[in-house]
């Protein structure tokens, strides 16, 4: 499991994860307060910069919450992970009208989480309306390989490999704000479709 999370993990910080709303990375020094813990001010150890919360909106939060734990996993930061995953899935539950990218992003949470029913139920409600959507489909796959249903997973990568390349044109905000990781999962669906589904 810990092999399959720092796989979800490393792209972001190869691409430098950075959220869509100001270009920069939630500083690690920032410690962001969980729900009902008041004031909502982030809180830094010496020399670090704090981060308001507060400040920003519900999704604004969630996501700079999301980065935070994409890039403690790809550091390998398990305790920054148990710390602040828990807080970015509870800052998802409180936006409204979450979209497609959002689901996105809590399906990946749930996968690091070990909650992989959950991540493809979640993945399953952008596939209700957008049956063709690779991160969806991505995140589908990936949740159904870690459940060990490999009839399930080569049903998504094969569907997200069929739709790839009219897909991946389309001008959808969540497909140029991760832009850079689209060639990584088409490369995940075709290596698990050689590997027979292992």
């Amino acid at each position: 499991m810990v092999a399959g999370i720092f796989f979800l993990a490393v792209p972001y910080v190869w691409t430098g994860w950075t959220d869509g709303g100001n270009g920069e990375r939630m500083p690690m020094g920032a410690v962001a307060p969980g729900p009902g813990q008041g004031g909502g001010q982030g809180m830094a150890p010496s020399g670090g910069t704090g981060v308001d919360l507060s400040s920003m909106t519900p999704r604004e939060a969630a996501d700079r919450l999301f980065n935070r734990v994409m890039t403690a996993m790809g550091e390998g930061n398990t305790a920054e992970v148990e710390s602040f995953l828990p807080m970015a899935l509870d800052a998802y539950a409180m936006v409204p009208d979450l979209d497609a990218d959002g689901h996105f992003h809590v399906s990946l949470l749930q996968q690091a989480q070990g909650n992989y029913q959950g991540a493809m139920e979640t993945a399953e409600i952008v596939l209700d309306t957008q049956p063709n959507h690779l991160l969806a489909r991505y995140a589908a796959g990936e949740a159904a390989r870690n459940m060990g249903d490999t009839d399930r997973a080569r049903e998504h990568f094969s569907h997200l490999l069929e739709v790839f390349d009219e897909e991946a044109a389309r001008d959808l905000p969540e497909y140029q704000e991760h832009g850079s990781f689209l060639p990584t999962i088409q490369a995940t669906a075709e290596d698990f479709l050689a590997g027979g589904g292992s």
